[in-house]
């Protein structure tokens, strides 16, 4: 079995096991209907990319110039020993909404801790947003992410094809370990379309 399926796999116990993921809206009346994490969502995002701006205003010239980008507005992350993430977003190409997408973090290795930290991913063009698109996009967790602050995008590229920005936003989470990032796009009204 490949360390990726494994990770998948220990990913996925953790967030069977963990309470906060596993909200039931017919067990549970006060958990949020799909429609209502939608919304929320996109009241979310918006706040996410000011956030994302303030910190380091250069980043104004990724959001105009990329082919689209995904922003994923909160990504709850913990571990120990062996971690896992979840997170949702939107995505945008051309600067109009394409869809959502959800962001599934695994790790093994030292780790402890817990984290809450939104992220961006910026598309040179239209091929990488393409591969994102098709869900033939992964990458290992933190492998070439730039943390936003004052000046950070100044020295900052496309490798790739990508251009990826975190955002610490609560929390603490110590680590060496090994991990993957991996992403699962919605064309928007698809959701709407299986109903």
């Amino acid at each position: 079995m490949s360390p990726y399926r494994v990770v998948t796999a220990l990913t996925a116990l953790l967030f069977a096991l963990s309470p906060a993921w596993a909200k039931d809206p017919v067990k549970d009346p006060k958990s949020p209907t799909p429609a209502e994490k939608r919304a929320a969502l996109a009241k979310d995002v918006p706040v996410a990319v000011a956030n994302f701006k303030k910190a380091d205003p250069g980043l104004e010239r990724f959001f105009n110039d990329a082919a689209g980008y995904a922003v994923f507005p909160k990504i709850d992350k913990a571990g120990l020993i062996i971690g896992g993430g979840h997170g949702t977003g939107e995505v945008y190409e051309k600067g109009k909404l394409a869809g959502t997408a959800t962001i599934t973090l695994g790790s093994i290795g030292l780790q402890a801790g817990a984290q809450t930290f939104s992220q961006v991913v910026f598309f040179k063009d239209a091929a990488a947003l393409d591969r994102f698109k098709h869900n033939k996009f992964e990458f290992s967790a933190n492998a070439s992410a730039v943390f936003a602050k004052a000046g950070a995008s100044a020295g900052a590229d496309y490798r790739n094809g990508v251009a990826v920005f975190t955002r610490a936003d609560e929390g603490v989470m110590a680590e060496a370990a090994l991990g993957s990032q991996k992403f699962k796009f919605t064309p928007e009204g698809a959701a709407a379309a299986k109903k």
